[in-house]
């Protein structure tokens, strides 16, 4: 995302500045290595401390420099990487890790478990917006050089995938005290930054590690990301042929891009649409009844929505969780048809016949007509909505504080039922806002945790299909996120990122 949530923001909108400093893309002659590739990202570095880390969109920054304790594949399938074998115990709350024996950091300081433990912790206590990944982190304790043991105070499901993303980055101990840490970093990776080429906050330039022990990973010699923060500016960027690679923020420019060249090659890594959350009926009553959420759900025309908001680009959906997982269910997506006069018919049902008022949070920046849209739908089925325009630097805040009962918002599709819940659904959830500490649903999740294989995956099902009925969202689409690559590059989207993995983008064969 971005933080996670933000990359959902990043795509939903775009920003007024433009940033220059494009560099000619030059990946050398087809089917080589060699030669530069240059990459455009919708967001600067915000830091290069693995401490603090972000991921998704600025995700290649830190892949340039950083190696992780594990490697996810494109399709999400956990690999070895820094650490070659693992396992649990059966209570699955000791991790224990094996690690190689052959890695250095760029300031000549080996790699070790001793290395590996300090940055575990240090992630968890850092500023990270991720940091809450090792929440459930008690100890990291070095056996020996090679070997890692991690203690869990309970279960978690999903810290294989984190030690994949930036809880796993391992930066030399030796520079966690440097005044530059937080622009220069000192990792293991395949690159290394050059500082006096880069101009922070609009083109980065990396340098192939001479030293780097996983040599196949360099497909290039040398690496630049340049930033776009609006549509415009990235597209004059991929028209002008100045980039190999980028992600794109507005699909409504997809056909300029193929028609300078480029190969799209899509992947729907988040959901769009409302947020129910005030689910108690605490800021109003009315969002307290199902039969209301349920109407919400109703008035919206996804196919009308999906071609408004991103050019009919993407599937149209009425649930949280992603194709990927176990949990999904195609038969919930006809579970809301639009029917405005069903809606209505609930809506009386629940002691509203005539409608009621609704407070919405609005930001211009997030796209004026996304919110038009939204007062149009609801209106019709006579919920009306009246906006109070927040700062796009504050909706988020709005969202995660319970400010509004009802928000608009695209949100990430985790990888795993128990990211996913842990992120929207359970009581402690980020984009829980109002706590709501449903039973059923923390039934649900408490299996998922700790449950067999089998057994999670019969509570997965469950929640989801309880969310739906119950209409704690009102999903719309999954927007398709496509990655331009020019004629001379190979790409491979990651399932669960908003940014191919570098070491998947390689010279075209």
């Amino acid at each position: 995302m971005m933080f996670h949530w933000k990359k959902a923001v990043v795509i939903a909108t775009a920003a007024v500045l433009a940033l220059a400093g494009c560099t000619p893309a030059d990946s050398g002659p087809e089917g080589s290595s060699g030669g530069t590739l240059t990459l455009g990202l919708l967001l600067p570095a915000s830091t290069f401390s693995a401490q603090g880390a972000s991921w998704a969109n600025e995700s290649p920054y830190m892949q340039a420099v950083y190696d992780g304790l594990l490697r996810a594949e494109p399709d999400g399938t956990i690999v070895p990487h820094l650490a070659t074998e693992w396992s649990y115990s059966d209570d699955l709350t000791v991790l224990d890790l094996t690690l190689r024996d052959d890695v250095t950091f760029s300031d000549g300081t080996p790699f070790n478990a001793d290395a590996a433990a300090q940055n575990l912790i240090r992630f968890r206590d850092g500023t990270s917006p991720n940091a809450s990944f090792l929440v459930n982190l008690a100890d990291a304790k070095a056996i020996d050089d090679t070997h890692l043991e991690l203690t869990l105070s309970s279960p978690d499901p999903a810290l294989l995938t984190y030690l994949t993303q930036n809880a796993g980055l391992q930066e030399s101990p030796e520079a966690f005290d440097n005044p530059d840490v937080e622009t220069v970093p000192v990792g293991s990776g395949p690159y290394t930054l050059n500082v006096d080429e880069t101009v922070v906050g609009n083109s980065y330039v990396f340098d192939k590690n001479p030293d780097y022990w996983k040599s196949e990973d360099q497909h290039y010699d040398k690496l630049v990301m340049n930033v776009y923060t609006d549509s415009t500016s990235l597209l004059s960027a991929i028209q002008g042929g100045q980039v190999n690679v980028s992600t794109t923020s507005d699909n409504t420019t997809a056909d300029q891009i193929e028609a300078a060249g480029y190969t799209l090659s899509p992947i729907e890594n988040n959901w769009w649409g409302l947020i129910i959350g005030d689910r108690d009926g605490t800021l109003n009553p009315a969002i307290g009844d199902p039969r209301v959420r349920q109407a919400i759900n109703y008035a919206f025309d996804r196919d009308a929505m999906l071609q408004a908001a991103a050019d009919g680009r993407g599937t149209v959906t009425q649930q949280v969780f992603p194709t990927s997982s176990p949990s999904f269910d195609s038969a919930l997506d006809d579970t809301y048809s639009y029917d405005a006069v069903k809606a209505k018919k609930l809506l009386a049902e629940a002691g509203y016949p005539d409608g009621f008022d609704l407070i919405m949070p609005s930001a211009a920046a997030l796209g004026a007509s996304n919110f038009t849209l939204i007062q149009q739908q609801l209106g019709d089925v006579g919920i009306r909505v009246t906006y109070e325009e927040v700062q796009v630097n504050d909706y988020i805040n709005t969202i995660v504080t319970g400010k509004y009962a009802v928000t608009f918002m695209a949100l990430q599709l985790d990888p795993t039922d128990w990211q996913l819940s842990q992120f929207e659904l359970d009581k402690t959830a980020t984009f829980n806002g109002f706590h709501n500490d449903d039973p059923t649903v923390q039934g649900h999740i408490a299996t998922i945790q700790t449950g067999t294989a089998e057994e999670a995956e019969k509570a997965g099902k469950a929640l989801n299909a309880y969310i739906v009925e119950q209409g704690w969202f009102a999903p719309w689409f999954r927007p398709e996120l496509n990655t331009a690559s020019d004629a001379t590059t190979d790409v491979i989207v990651q399932v669960g990122n908003s940014y191919p993995y570098l070491w998947n983008i390689k010279p075209k064969a």
